[in-house]
């Protein structure tokens, strides 16, 4: 990925290059869905950051786009689109969240903000793991109906990450050497609130725990989820509605997310969640 190209987008033609990557990256199928080529104009002309990666060839394989937003009376930016095709993938997504960090922190933000889907593994330990984001707000059916490939077939519920650049965890989190996050005996032995197995070619929730009470807890998640949706639509849809109810719940109850655990190799991740005091 070393012979990728960032840099800002800035004229029509880029931002049609984009809309471009929308459909391509995302699989949409309908306009509706997708950032158009007005916005892309006025949002950046009124301090939007969108950022284009460029092969060897000049090609644009991947963007982040960003809105100025407020959050508590401060101006935030609100990362809208993070996306990379999939011959592109493995690097350079978060090589474009720094990027961001980068542009947002020259600009005095002090806080980017983004949604995920909590089904998505990868992308949560991209977001927890690798960038030091936190959890404490979950958004049940954010988008409504989607028409992309990836999201279509149930509710578009998406977690809320809160990015706060500047401060010491997420610089520790940069810093630190992949796959070499040390983590307390104590985090080790934290209930796991939902039980799950593999049931045939996909894994299921057997049991659901909501009496946790403990400082920390797991949320457990399958891999696989956008082939599950494909494939086996009624567990999709199962999967989704228990980890709404247990994020909603603990949420509710005085926790937040904090990371996040990729176990690839036996199929399945785990949210850390912590109480907030």
């Amino acid at each position: 990925m070393t012979d990728i190209r960032l840099r800002d987008l800035k004229t029509i033609d880029e931002f049609r290059q984009v809309v471009d990557l929308e459909h391509a990256i995302w699989g949409y199928t309908d306009s509706a869905d997708v950032v158009t080529v007005p916005v892309f104009i006025f949002t950046v002309k009124r301090g939007a950051t969108l950022i284009g990666a460029f092969d060897a060839d000049g090609r644009m394989v991947g963007f982040a786009y960003a809105v100025v937003g407020m959050k508590d009376g401060r101006p935030m930016l609100w990362s809208h689109m993070t996306g990379v095709l999939p011959d592109y993938r493995g690097g350079l997504g978060y090589r474009l969240k720094l990027e961001q960090r980068s542009r947002a922190l020259a600009l005095d933000y002090e806080l980017i903000e983004w949604t995920f889907d909590p089904m998505q593994a990868m992308n949560a330990h991209l977001n927890f793991a690798k960038l030091g984001g936190v959890v404490e707000e979950y958004a049940e059916n954010f988008y409504g109906e989607s028409t992309s490939a990836l999201h279509r077939g149930t509710p578009t519920d998406r977690l809320i990450v809160s990015w706060r650049i500047g401060e010491p965890h997420v610089t520790r989190r940069l810093e630190q050497t992949p796959g070499l996050t040390a983590r307390s005996h104590e985090v080790g032995e934290a209930p796991v609130a939902n039980v799950t197995s593999m049931d045939g070619d996909w894994r299921e929730v057997r049991t659901i725990d909501l009496t946790v009470t403990e400082r920390r807890l797991w949320i457990e998640i399958p891999t696989g989820f956008t082939q599950m949706q494909q494939q086996a639509p009624e567990r999709a849809l199962q999967w989704r509605l228990h980890v709404r109810q247990l994020f909603q719940h603990y949420f509710a109850n005085g926790y937040r997310a904090v990371d996040f655990v990729l176990q690839r190799d036996a199929g399945f991740g785990r949210y850390l969640l912590a109480r907030k005091d």
